[in-house]
C-alpha cells in the first residue's frame, strides 16, 4: 500500500495520548496520519492509573475499555494516597464510573490504537520524525521509515511524542523548567528472598521504597533518594546499582538476581510556555513533565487529548471560515494551567516525602486530615482533577463547570449525559421553557449540534445548557447569547459541513 503524503492533521507520537488524539480526530471525520518511531507497543511498565475526571471524559467519548456505569445511589469511593500517606478517599458521583481505573499503559495504548484504526486513522509505525517546518498551508513533516524518507503535509501537526519531544524542539517552543532535587530508580526485578520487600509504600530515614508484586513472581520496585543528586539519565542502570540503592534505603541487604526495564528518573519538571505555535500543538509529556507520584501524568495527558480532539476536528473542518484560531487558543488557556497545578502538587508531594524528621509533624497533620475525612474534599478533587473549573467568557454560574451524568427523560426516551455525548458533537439540552427561542438562535448550526429536548431535571435549575464533547458546559442562558458561542465553535456559515459529513438534526429538530 502506498504511503500517505498528506492529511488534515499529522500526529507525532503513538503512546496513549497520541493514539487518543488520532482516535478522536478520526471518529469525528478528520483525515489523520499518526507517526510513531516504535514498531510495536512497548511492554515497559509505566502508568497504571486513570483518575476520575479522565475516566468520566473517556466515558462521554466512548473510549473506555470496560463498562462505565454504576447503580444510582451506590457509594462510589476508592482509597488512594498523597505523598505516600495513605487514608485519602477519592469519590465520584454515583452515576459516574468508578473514580480510579487501573489499566496498564501498554494495554490502553493497544486499545486506543485499535479504535483509531477502526475509525480510519492511518498509523505509520517505525517512522522517526527528523524535520518539521511550518508552511503557508500548515506543516511539512519529514520522517525516516522502513522504506526510507517519508514527507507528509498537513494543515496541523500535534506533538504527542513524549518528554524529549522532537516536535516541541523543531517548532521552537520554549519551556519553563524546575531542576531535579531527588534521584529515583525503577525496575522489574527478581529478589533472592521473595519476601524481602513487602508490597506498599515504605519510608525509611534514607528514602522510599515502593514495591508491587508482578504476576510472574517478579517485583516492580521504585526507589526515591532525596539526598543524592540525580545521575545522568543516559547512564544505563544495572541490577547491582539498583540493589545497592534499595539496600541503602532499607538499611539491610536486598539481593536481586535479575532485572529488566531498568531506568532512572528524577523530580525534574517542565512546562511548555505555549501549547500552540501556529499550526503546531502539543499534548501529554511533550507539553508537561513532572515527578510520577499520584498517578496524574497519564490522566493529565489524556485530558489534553480529549480537550484538543474536538477543537482540532472543528478547526480542521472549517479552516479560516470555521472555528479556527480563537477556538484552538482556548486549548492552551484551559490545559496549560491544569498541567501547572499538577506540577505544583507533585512538587509538594516530593517535598513532603523527604525523610527529614522535621517534616514528621506535617506528615502527621496530613495523615490526621485523611483519617478524619476532612482532607478528602480538598486533596481528592485535586488529584482526580474533579475540581477543575475552566476559564469562562461570561459571568454564567454554569459555564466552565462539568455536567455530571444525570438521567434525562428526552423525547427520544430515557437517556443520560454520557450516552448523548458519545457521537462527539456539542450537545444542546433544552428543558421546556424558552426551547423555541434557543432553537432559533442555534438554527444556523443545527447540523453540527446534537439537540435533545428533555423534561426538567429538579436540580438543574435552567432552561437550556450547551455541553461540549468533553462534558464541560460551554453556555447557559445566564451567559449571554447562544449564537455568539456557537459562532466561536463553528464559524458563521450554515453551509459549512459537519466533521465527517455526519448528518445532524434538521434546523430546529431534536436528535436526542
Amino acid at each position: 500500500m502506498a504511503q500517505p503524503t498528506a492529511a488534515r492533521v499529522l500526529v507525532v507520537g503513538g503512546g496513549p495520548v497520541g493514539m487518543l488524539v488520532a482516535a478522536e480526530l478520526a471518529t469525528l471525520g478528520t483525515d489523520v496520519v499518526l507517526l510513531e518511531h516504535r514498531p510495536t507497543t512497548s511492554e515497559r511498565p509505566k502508568a497504571t492509573t486513570l483518575h476520575a475526571r479522565t475516566v468520566q471524559c473517556l466515558a462521554r467519548r466512548g473510549h473506555l475499555p470496560e463498562p462505565v456505569a454504576r447503580a444510582g445511589g451506590e457509594q462510589n469511593t476508592m482509597p488512594f494516597h498523597f505523598a505516600g500517606i495513605s487514608g485519602l478517599s477519592i469519590s465520584a458521583p454515583p452515576t459516574e464510573p468508578g473514580p480510579i481505573l487501573k489499566i496498564a499503559q501498554a494495554e490502553l495504548e493497544r486499545f486506543l490504537e485499535t479504535r483509531a484504526r477502526a475509525a480510519g486513522a492511518r498509523i505509520l509505525r517505525g517512522h522517526q520524525v527528523v524535520d518539521l517546518d511550518r508552511t503557508p498551508e500548515g506543516v511539512r513533516v519529514e520522517a525516516e521509515g522502513p522504506q526510507g524518507t517519508v514527507v507528509l503535509h498537513g494543515r496541523y501537526a500535534v506533538g504527542a511524542d513524549g518528554a524529549r519531544s522532537t516536535v516541541r524542539r523543531l517548532a521552537g517552543i520554549e519551556a519553563d523548567t524546575w531542576p531535579p532535587t531527588a534521584t529515583a530508580l525503577m525496575g522489574r526485578v527478581r529478589l533472592r528472598d521473595a519476601h524481602a520487600l513487602p508490597q506498599g509504600w515504605h519510608r525509611t530515614p534514607r528514602g522510599w521504597l515502593v514495591v508491587k508484586e508482578a504476576p510472574d513472581g517478579t517485583t516492580h520496585l521504585r526507589t526515591l533518594n532525596c539526598d543524592r543528586p540525580p545521575a545522568d539519565r543516559e547512564r544505563p542502570l544495572t541490577v547491582e546499582e539498583l540493589s545497592r540503592e534499595a539496600s541503602y534505603i532499607a538499611g539491610r541487604d536486598i539481593v536481586m538476581t535479575e532485572g529488566r526495564w531498568l531506568s532512572r528518573f528524577s523530580d525534574f519538571g517542565r512546562l511548555a510556555r505555549t501549547y500552540r505555535a501556529g499550526s503546531v500543538l502539543l499534548a501529554g509529556d511533550a507539553a508537561h513533565v513532572h515527578f510520577p507520584v499520584g498517578g496524574q501524568g497519564l490522566s493529565t495527558g489524556l485530558l489534553d487529548a480529549i480537550g484538543l480532539g474536538w477543537r482540532l476536528a472543528l478547526a480542521a473542518a472549517g479552516d479560516a471560515e470555521g472555528a479556527g484560531d480563537e477556538l484552538l487558543d482556548t486549548y492552551d488557556a484551559e490545559r496549560r494551567p491544569a498541567a501547572r497545578r499538577v506540577i505544583d502538587n507533585t512538587r509538594a508531594q516530593v517535598a513532603l516525602m523527604r525523610p527529614d524528621p522535621a517534616l514528621d509533624p506535617l506528615r502527621d497533620l496530613v495523615a490526621d486530615l485523611f483519617a478524619s475525612g476532612r482532607g478528602d474534599d480538598c486533596f481528592g478533587p485535586m488529584i482526580s482533577a474533579q475540581d477543575t473549573v475552566l476559564p469562562t467568557r461570561s459571568a454564567s454560574s454554569w459555564e466552565g463547570t462539568f455536567l455530571r451524568n444525570v438521567a434525562l427523560d428526552s423525547t427520544g426516551g430515557p437517556t443520560d449525559v454520557i450516552r448523548l455525548l458519545r457521537d462527539g458533537r456539542p450537545l444542546l439540552l433544552l428543558f421546556g421553557e424558552d426551547a423555541e427561542r434557543h432553537l432559533d438562535a442555534a438554527r444556523p448550526w443545527a447540523h453540527r449540534l446534537r439537540v435533545a429536548r428533555c423534561a426538567p431535571v429538579p436540580d438543574l435549575l435552567c432552561t437550556a445548557l450547551l455541553v461540549r464533547p468533553d462534558g464541560y458546559i460551554g453556555w447557559a442562558p445566564d451567559g449571554g447569547g447562544l449564537d455568539a458561542v456557537l459562532a466561536g465553535y463553528f464559524g458563521s456559515g450554515e453551509a459549512l459541513s459537519a466533521p465527517g459529513g455526519g448528518a445532524g438534526a434538521r434546523p430546529g429538530q431534536p436528535t436526542g
